[in-house]
């Protein structure tokens, strides 16, 4: 399918989310992670987006931890989909939907570019793409795995004259 994709708040998948992530080792490649992302999967906000055949080509797990901050928790589009729009029709339904809500900052966590790993360098290229900014490094996730965190914010900041 090409063309303009379109993403909505679902019901949980898991099974596709395993499906997703499977497809997908190089950012999803530690058994442990992946099924507690799967686990995640049964209980998180979950946007999707769907093919012709309504199968899940795009998924995205949000978190809400507070009224004015959603976390992009996780994000997966099928790998012979990539590059075509899917996660930016995520992004832009869970900004549309956040800024619904009054959520001033949406945040994701991914892996920082201290760390060589030219998967993770194309997953923080999409984010800056779709308006996220760094905001933070920090070892979270141990230090082998710095933890990069990204932040879109969603309203414009006061006028400097208010």
């Amino acid at each position: 399918m090409t063309g303009t994709w379109s993403a909505a708040a679902d019901l949980c998948v898991p099974q596709d989310v395993a499906r997703l992530l499977a497809g997908l080792p190089e950012w999803f490649g530690i058994p442990a992670a992946t099924a507690e992302y799967v686990d995640d999967a049964t209980r998180l906000e979950t946007w999707t987006v769907r093919n012709h055949d309504s199968r899940v080509v795009g998924v995205a797990l949000v978190a809400r931890h507070f009224p004015h901050v959603a976390e992009i928790h996780l994000m997966a589009v099928d790998r012979a989909l990539r590059g075509r729009g899917i996660g930016r029709a995520l992004v832009d339904a869970l900004v549309e939907d956040s800024r619904g809500r009054g959520v001033l900052l949406l945040e994701v966590k991914t892996l920082a570019a201290s760390h060589p790993d030219v998967g993770y360098a194309q997953t923080r290229l999409f984010y800056e793409a779709v308006g996220f900014l760094p905001l933070e490094v920090t070892d979270l996730w141990g230090e082998d795995s710095p933890c990069l965190i990204m932040v879109r914010p969603l309203v414009p900041p006061p006028s400097a004259a208010a």
